[in-house]
């Protein structure tokens, strides 16, 4: 599933230096005349940020003066991915979540950019289980890891203000997330708690929660993938959604939502907590007004020796249907817009200094997809320039890398969100229902999907 990394980042250059980066490393072969389609941001994002982007285009172009490049607003969900790639109308650079890239290159809908990404000159660098996921079971690469994540308590300052609450110090222990959020209903009137349960969002946030209490939703073993939706750490969880929701009225009134929504929510000050990518923060700048001084990030709570954090990232993808010099031209912006401000330290100032010149978010955590040295080493290079509340954030950069780390589940991981998305919605909709009957049965439901291959 994707965080905010749903959406490519808005970024921009100095027009005459992106010119001269242009040689700083090598960048695939050179490509005829040709125009591509690429992702821009969310639709609904501030006029700045658009900006920031066409400008970059730009700068990309003049750089490239044979390639011309159309922007197109996107933002990834499962059902509205799945019509778009039926319906053909994706661009020729798009982006998707680690979860579907093994599916997309089995089905054939990834183009093969293997000789190109490996003429990239950090090509070698990257983390090989990063990596994997846009790769076959030979090796062959159907797209570029341009972002990681790890999953996060995301909680409105001005809300824990509101309520009596000190928002140095956020919760470390489900208890006290239950506290803290039927303190912020009573004394605020909006939602203390609240997690995503439609568009397939409900099943990646309940397998996070799972994950967070040791529980896991499939097993493989011999080639053989079991799913356990009614484990203890699923059922743990689901209890304590209803717990908040029937006992303790600190979900409030919308039981629907889903990534964009919930963001939406959030930056309006309608909730108080939420989990969620590590890297929400400049969608929430971006497109949800969020101040910042009201945001706050810490890790999520985890229970027992197993359990663990969910975490994910984007790959950039190119159209199967993509021409040669399509391709060609397809990875050289991957390169251009995604990768050189991770990897050449000229980008990555000229990157963050207009960016933060158009206000734009600098600095915001991330995980790194090449190693963890040089993850620090390009945020080095942009300290003067990092503009994210990061001591708001201090929760989250000073534990999350004791939290061991739980990739999605691979088989068949859309279809099992969806399944779960209902147990949620019904779990917060019907004070009677069932927990061990809806997994029982959710379970049996995506077991004969992953069955029939």
């Amino acid at each position: 599933m994707k965080s905010a990394i749903k959406v490519a980042a808005a970024g921009v250059a100095v027009l005459a230096t992106v010119a001269a980066l242009a040689g700083c490393s090598p960048t695939p072969a050179a490509v005829g005349k040709v125009s591509i389609s690429v992702v821009s941001l969310i639709p609904g994002s501030k006029q700045e940020a658009f900006d920031a982007f066409n400008a970059q285009v730009k700068q990309f172009e003049k750089a490239n003066p044979n390639i011309t490049v159309t922007p197109q607003e996107y933002e990834w969900t499962g059902p509205t991915f799945a019509a778009q790639l039926a319906g053909g109308t994706l661009p020729d650079v798009f982006t998707i979540p680690f979860t579907d890239g093994k599916t997309l290159i089995e089905n054939g809908q990834l183009a093969d950019i293997s000789s190109l990404v490996n003429a990239l000159p950090y090509a070698k660098k990257f983390n090989p289980n990063v990596l994997s996921a846009a790769q076959d079971g030979s090796g062959k690469i159907f797209g570029v890891p341009t972002a990681a994540y790890g999953s996060a308590l995301h909680y409105n300052r001005a809300l824990f203000t509101a309520a009596g609450l000190d928002p140095n110090k956020p919760p470390t222990t489900w208890d006290e997330v239950r506290a803290d959020a039927k303190q912020i209903a009573a004394k605020t009137g909006q939602a203390g708690y609240m997690q995503m349960t439609q568009n397939n969002t409900g099943g990646w946030q309940l397998t996070t929660a799972t994950y967070a209490r040791g529980g896991s939703v499939e097993t493989t073993k011999s080639g053989k993938t079991t799913v356990t939706l009614d484990n203890a750490g699923t059922k743990s969880a689901l209890e304590f959604l209803k717990t908040l929701r029937w006992q303790d009225n600190s979900l409030g009134s919308n039981f629907l939502y889903d990534w964009g929504t919930i963001n939406q929510a959030f930056g309006a000050g309608q909730i108080g907590m939420y989990t969620s990518g590590s890297d929400i923060y400049t969608n929430l700048v971006q497109s949800q007004n969020l101040p910042s001084k009201d945001y706050g990030m810490t890790v999520i709570p985890l229970v027992g020796s197993k359990a663990g954090t969910l975490g994910g990232g984007t790959i950039a993808a190119v159209n199967v249907k993509a021409t040669a010099a399509k391709k060609a031209a397809a990875v050289k912006w991957i390169d251009f817009y995604y990768m050189k401000k991770l990897t050449v330290k000229s980008a990555a100032v000229l990157d963050a200094k207009t960016l933060d010149a158009s206000a734009q978010p600098v600095g915001v955590p991330a995980l790194p997809i090449f190693d963890k040295a040089t993850l620090d080493t390009s945020q080095g290079w942009i300290k003067d320039y990092i503009n994210v509340p990061v001591s708001q954030m201090k929760g989250f950069t000073a534990g999350i890398y004791n939290q061991k780390p739980i990739g999605e589940p691979s088989a068949h991981t859309q279809e099992l969100y969806a399944a779960l998305d209902t147990v949620v919605q019904a779990v917060l909709t019907d004070k009677n229902a069932n927990i061990d009957a809806l997994l029982k049965q959710a379970t049996s439901d995506v077991q004969a999907i992953v069955d029939a291959g």
